[in-house]
């Protein structure tokens, strides 16, 4: 890893004392996991105009997903030394651009291409946006902005997929994609005002940032990462199936319940975030159990609309603190680098929200809703026991770890 220092534009005056940098980005983080996550909410119409399967369709998550894995670890080697807000800024438009061809796609083969570009986009913007908290607040504020930059994940499923899929019943589910490309420029827009210049304070190769998983401490992140997202997606993808088929929801109501459950992970979010900067491991540790809870129990409570709600409320306040508590986890483990474990980070994030969404598919597929509810509990439940194994701390030095010599 090469280290380049760089005498940074931002003063502590200027912003340590305003949030409007840290809520543009967390404006962009809310419309990248929108326009990933638009295809839950709008799994059977797209199915139905595109004339293929929703486990096919499902496939959307697992293309996008994959592309940004493998786009994330290598941002530091590929932005090198360029200014991150300028980074920021053209991948947003890019976004933009892979929502309006989602927008005009006659087939799933076009949808799937426009796709590729979304996955480029996120896997730039999630690269760099998990780790900016540091740069934007004084250091006892960073638990706060980083809990409010990945607010945009939590808020995304209460605004951001009910409202496309409101958007879709109203009009076409097309014209939620046009929405997402508008929100794209605007965001854009957003960063280029209130974001300062942010150049580049080190970089990092690709063996410097595949170099921080010889830290345990973000080695154990990574795992307890990949496996809740991987459960998480495994289930949720196929949330709408669930409630339409299983619980005999309309598609009012399943949006009233996705409502519900976003509205529930932003308090996931402004609750477990927060506690994870005091409390890193309590706080992961109580996310990856209530996933896990919510989606075993989820097959067994579509007798009922109430208990249904109060599954998806746990699930949400659960899922809501999974991005902030996991990223607090690697920051913690390795302060050093928290741009290249971010980075890292990010596509462990979105390689697992790939698998799980194939995974997921093939199980609905092959065995029915309540298979893939099962699956989404054990493979979580499998993290949580990582979680409750490991710490996050950093490794001490040599020198730190050495008996001291007692002077005679």
């Amino acid at each position: 890893m090469s280290i380049v220092k760089t005498q940074p534009s931002e003063t502590s005056g200027d912003i340590n004392d305003r949030w409007s940098p840290v809520i543009a980005v967390a404006l962009s983080t809310f419309t990248v996991v929108s326009s990933e996550m638009m295809p839950v909410g709008l799994l059977t119409p797209i199915a139905d105009t595109l004339s293929v399967s929703e486990g096919t369709t499902g496939l959307s998550l697992t293309i996008t997903g994959i592309i940004a894995a493998i786009v994330s670890p290598f941002v530091p080697a590929l932005i090198g030394l360029h200014d991150r807000k300028s980074v920021l800024v053209t991948f947003m438009l890019l976004l933009a651009l892979a929502n309006a061809l989602t927008a005009i796609a006659p087939s799933f083969l076009l949808l799937a291409s426009a796709r590729i570009f979304l996955g480029i986009s996120m896997g730039v913007v999630w690269g760099l946006a998990a780790g900016l908290g540091p740069r934007l607040a004084p250091s006892a504020r960073v638990p706060f902005a980083t809990t409010l930059i990945f607010s945009g994940v939590s808020i995304a499923s209460v605004l951001g997929v009910p409202l496309g899929t409101y958007i879709a019943m109203a009009l076409d589910w097309r014209a939620a994609f046009w929405a997402l490309a508008l929100l794209g420029v605007i965001a854009a827009a957003a960063l280029t005002i209130a974001l300062p210049a942010l150049p580049a304070h080190q970089t990092s190769g690709v063996a410097g940032t595949a170099g921080v998983l010889r830290n345990r401490g973000v080695a154990a992140g990574m795992v307890i990462t990949a496996l809740v997202v991987v459960g998480h997606f495994a289930g949720y993808t196929y949330a709408r199936p669930v409630l339409e088929v299983d619980a005999g929801m309309s598609a009012g109501l399943v949006v009233v319940c996705l409502l519900i459950y976003g509205l529930a992970g932003v308090v996931g979010n402004f609750t477990l975030g927060p506690f994870a900067g005091r409390c890193t491991k309590a706080a992961t540790v109580a996310a990856l159990a209530g996933v896990a809870l919510a989606t075993f129990v989820l097959p067994f409570a579509t007798a009922s609309t109430v208990a249904v709600l109060v599954v998806l409320i746990v699930w949400g306040v659960s899922y809501g603190g999974v991005s902030v508590s996991t990223q607090t986890w690697i920051g913690k483990a390795d302060p050093a680098r928290v741009e290249a474990s971010a980075a890292l980070w990010a596509g462990v994030f979105n390689a697992s929200i790939a698998l799980g969404a194939f995974a997921g598919g093939l199980v609905i597929d092959c065995a029915g809703t309540g298979a893939v509810m099962l699956s989404a509990s054990l493979i979580t439940l499998v993290g949580l026991i990582v979680a409750v194994m490991s710490r996050p701390q950093p490794e001490a030095s040599p020198k730190m770890n050495a008996e001291p010599r007692t002077r005679v």
